[in-house]
This record gives C-alpha cells, sequence and structure tokens, in this order.
C-alpha cells in the first residue's frame, strides 16, 4: 500500500492545545536542585584559583630500550612506529606521511 507522506498526519481533533502539552510535561526548568554532585564530590574549582598547596603524585617513567621520542610531534613511541632517521633524531610513522 502506498503511503501519501504529503497528507497530515492528524487530524484537528487529535492534536492538543499548547496548554494541554505543557501541563502533561513538567517543566524542566522547575523542581528540586540537586545539591550533591556524584561526578564532581569535590566541588567546583574555579579558573584561576590557587593550587599551590595541593599535592599531586605523578609517576614518570624513564625512556624504555623499545621507545624513541618523535622530533616532529614529540611524542613517545614505540620501536614499531618509527619509519625513519633524521639528522636531529627519529620521525614516527604519522609525521612522515
Amino acid at each position: 500500500m502506498a503511503t501519501d507522506y504529503d497528507a497530515p498526519r492528524k487530524s484537528e481533533e487529535d492534536s492538543d492545545s499548547i496548554e494541554a502539552l505543557k501541563e502533561r510535561v513538567p517543566d524542566k526548568m522547575s523542581g528540586t536542585v540537586d545539591v550533591e554532585d556524584a561526578d564532581n564530590p569535590g566541588g567546583y574549582d574555579l579558573p584561576g584559583a590557587d593550587l599551590s598547596d595541593v599535592d599531586l603524585d605523578v609517576v614518570v617513567l624513564p625512556p624504555q630500550a623499545d621507545e624513541f621520542t618523535c622530533v616532529s610531534c614529540f611524542i613517545v613511541k614505540h620501536r614499531s612506529q618509527l619509519d625513519h632517521q633524521e639528522k636531529l633524531g627519529p620521525v614516527c610513522i604519522e609525521c612522515a606521511s
């Protein structure tokens, strides 16, 4: 059976008024505010906040024997991604293409 896409989808008696739709759907802006944010339990850090007293634990590994640092993108890569060696140093496959 063919479908007439130009035909109206609802008749006038089937369509609801805007006021009836507003009554059925709750307003997203009203209601309670979630005080606790599960994704950020420490609160919000404002840009420019003084974080000088915060200690960060970062483990820095020395370069491994099977790694190199590309002289073009400065990313540490595995030796399998080495394309060629230049005067300045190794170049990875991505930078060579």
